[in-house]
């Protein structure tokens, strides 16, 4: 079929009119996506594609995308309101006002495509519910790892699958600091700063190197891995502030990355979801994932492991999700709405309220970094103690004394064991007349099904 004759057939449709809320970064790079490829988008989606729309803070700041025809206001409201406006496209980010006008838009039966992690992950199970009810639909490809599709691989390429579990490196901010820490042996300080400075960190930063953001994703994730309702406070979060370049240095003696990685499982009983520093051994995909890129394992009984790898973030590939989601919209406006691919994968009305287990149900491997006094028989006090407890340990490391206080560092690894069980080891640990600093504890996952 020649360009023409795509062309010509898409005569038939008028255009697709777009309301855009925000024009910043992710906005402008939306307009230049649907500018630069609009005889593609056309030819895929059957229909051309055309903002027409759009609101800002600053209607006079400098903007990285053309404004042609497209009508500017401040109030965004007027955008969702517009009758000439087909679809909603929000990417101006944070809870309000987006969640309003998003639920405004759906009263209207205007589907909304949005990259809005925080605002899906606290009320995507309503938002979805109010759209089901108007007829139209929500889509977020965008709201998880820019511009990599992993919502849709899930959701339709692995669709014949049992998803058993998922690994992700889902926030770019923190895997930049802890690739800087590992190659450069800097403190995670310096890094940050750093990262500020080249505008991969926020002024404020808790939401990245704490985990929420990458909490948001997992929530997100898991919910359509598994066919659940988003239940983003019950996963578990820590961040990585507090990790040491020590440990960076350690763990990788040992053959292992350190990652802040975002992990759920599905068990007979529940599911694990949680985001925290892990060791990765670093022969595997995943541990050799560095800078601002992400990057997703998942794990189907069918196909076993597949990964998706790319950019997190960035106007050009976070607007590629965006202007995907666009294009399905305009596929699927004129189809029957109990016949669209559903929001969490699975039909509504089969949508399961999976418990979600405690982490001191959890298990997995620990590394453990006990500062000691450097004097006969502390090593057999250690393994004692973790042998009372039935934890095996897998490899060690011991350094000589660091300072004049004779405190030396140990390092072990131990085999999987439940969390319950090892808190009160190393409560038990830390008891010791010989352990002269508070215990660091990671988790290890080996990545394998």
């Amino acid at each position: 079929m020649s360009v023409g004759e795509v062309t010509n057939a898409d005569a038939a449709l008028p255009p697709l009119r777009v309301g855009l809320l925000g024009l910043g970064t992710v906005g402008g790079g939306v307009v230049n996506v649907l500018t630069r490829n609009a005889e593609d988008i056309a030819r895929r989606s059957g229909r051309r594609i055309d903002v027409v729309h759009a609101s800002a803070r600053n209607l006079g700041a400098p903007r990285i995308c053309p404004l042609n025809g497209i009508l500017l206001t401040t109030n965004p409201m007027d955008v969702v309101e517009n009758p000439n406006v087909d679809v909603i496209i929000e990417v101006m980010g944070g809870m309000t006002p987006a969640s309003m006008l998003i639920r405004r838009a759906l009263e209207l039966g205007k589907p909304v495509i949005t990259a809005n992690k925080a605002l899906i992950a606290h009320e995507g199970n309503e938002l979805f519910a109010l759209a089901q009810a108007k007829g139209t639909v929500v889509a977020f490809e965008a709201a998880v790892a820019g511009g990599i599709p992993i919502i849709k691989a899930i959701r339709e390429g692995l669709a014949g699958n049992r998803i058993e579990w998922l690994a992700g490196i889902i926030n770019g901010t923190g895997n930049f600091i802890l690739t800087a820490m590992r190659d450069e042996g800097r403190s995670f300080n310096d890094v940050l700063a750093e990262a500020q400075k080249l505008g991969y960190a926020e002024a404020d930063p808790t939401f990245d190197v704490e985990g929420i953001d990458a909490a948001h994703k997992l929530s997100i994730l898991a919910a359509i891995a598994f066919g659940m309702p988003l239940k983003f406070d019950s996963v578990y979060t820590e961040g990585i502030s507090a990790l040491k370049t020590e440990d960076v240095r350690y763990a990788r003696e040992l053959g292992y990355q350190i990652k802040h990685l975002g992990f759920a499982r599905r068990h007979e009983n529940g599911v694990e979801m949680r985001v925290h520093p892990t060791l990765i051994p670093e022969r595997r995909l995943l541990a050799n994932v560095d800078g601002v890129k992400n990057a997703v394992l998942v794990w189907g009984d069918a196909v076993g492991p597949t990964l998706y790898y790319g950019a997190g973030a960035g106007a050009d590939p976070t607007a590629s999700a965006v202007v995907a989601d666009l294009v399905d919209v305009a596929r699927t406006l004129t189809a029957d709405p109990n016949h669209r691919v559903p929001h969490l994968a699975v039909v509504p009305d089969q949508v399961s309220d999976l418990p979600i287990l405690s982490m001191d149900d959890i298990q997995t491997g620990y590394y453990l970094r006990l500062t000691v006094l450097d004097q006969p028989g502390v090593l057999a006090n250690i393994a004692r103690t973790l042998a009372d407890f039935g934890i095996n340990i897998e490899a060690m490391i011991q350094k000589e004394a660091s300072d004049e206080t004779l405190h030396l560092p140990i390092v072990l690894l131990t085999h999987p064991m439940r969390e319950a069980i090892m808190n009160d080891a190393i409560e038990s640990l830390q008891a010791l007349d010989e352990v002269c600093a508070p215990i660091v504890r990671l988790r290890v996952e080996s990545l394998v099904s």
